[in-house]
């Protein structure tokens, strides 16, 4: 058998392999919530039919965005509109006198099957688009972990709990620094965990809003190191700004690393590393307490227009 003959035999099995599922996604993909919601106008009731015995839901969904399905999706059908939309044809429970076994009640639900439910709408959000791929989903957290259409505690975003507590819930391990004497102002309110991370899904890592190695996530806020500089400092670009800061918080002053500034900057600019990675400090810079605060001098630090050194910004 020659070579040309293996590569198309292997072509041939890989087709067979991934073809039936290549066709199932895209044949799910093109039924939508169809394969989710029964689209028989005659199983639904309306909205207007669950009022009588779900006071307070309904006055919560009428205070909620939700209610705006009855207008904007009149040109799909029942399937997509008020209470039905989540909770699946109605008129069953309805005529069964409120039987809970003839509804979609999505606290029975596992986290997935009741976010593909949400997800049947606000996946083609760009802030929701990769949930399914999502750390949280992927953990058993689903959207309704986080949020309450009916019982809200913040009805912005309808949010069982307000940030950053609610976060706090599952990132333990978080919490504690923002409690540290340098911080971001996540707990004085000033500032909140989707400012920087999109509870969502990214494709970045820790699901940040946008690229830490390149600093954009910090520099929305940080616009004075944004740059772009004429004279580039190496680790901005390379590693982004937490190569010297803890984003969240640290005992350091400026969420720096490490306790004093001479110390972070040796980490590279030592005699060791000077061939290998970057300039090593003069023979001068002895590190007595005249030298331990580099940035006395080199004060342009995260980048220059004027001074290869960083002398001068």
């Amino acid at each position: 058998m020659g070579k040309t003959d293996t590569i198309v035999r292997t072509a041939i099995c890989l087709a067979v392999l991934f073809l039936p599922g290549t066709l199932l996604a895209d044949k799910s993909k093109k039924e939508g919530y169809s394969a989710l919601q029964s689209a028989d106008p005659s199983l639904y009731s309306g909205t207007e039919s669950c009022r009588a015995c779900h006071k307070e839901e309904v006055a919560a969904y009428d205070r909620g965005p939700h209610w705006r399905t009855e207008e904007s999706n009149k040109h799909k059908g029942p399937q997509w509109q008020g209470c039905e939309a989540c909770h699946g044809p109605g008129k069953a429970h309805v005529d069964s006198d409120g039987d809970v076994s003839k509804i979609i009640r999505l606290k029975n639900l596992s986290a997935k099957q009741a976010s593909e439910r949400c997800l049947a709408c606000h996946e083609k959000s760009e802030k929701h688009a990769n949930f399914v791929g999502s750390a949280h989903l992927a953990n058993g957290v689903g959207c309704t972990s986080c949020h309450s259409i009916h019982t809200p505690k913040v009805q912005h975003d309808l949010l069982q709990a307000a940030q950053p507590s609610l976060c706090y819930q599952c990132h333990r391990t978080a919490e504690p620094d923002f409690s540290k004497p340098s911080h971001h102002r996540v707990n004085e309110g000033l500032m909140s965990c989707s400012d920087c991370h999109n509870p969502h899904g990214s494709f970045l890592p820790h699901n940040l809003n946008a690229n830490y190695t390149q600093g954009q996530v910090c520099m929305k806020c940080h616009v004075d190191t944004a740059g772009p500089f004429v004279f580039e400092h190496a680790p901005t670009k390379e590693q982004g700004c937490v190569a010297c800061h803890s984003p969240h918080g640290s005992t350091n002053p400026h969420l720096l690393t490490r306790p004093t500034i001479n110390q972070l900057c040796l980490e590279c600019h030592s005699t060791i590393l000077a061939k290998s990675i970057a300039p090593g400090a003069p023979t001068f810079h002895n590190q007595a307490v005249k030298y331990q605060q580099c940035i006395l001098c080199h004060v342009a630090i995260h980048g220059s227009n004027t001074d290869p050194t960083f002398f001068k910004r």
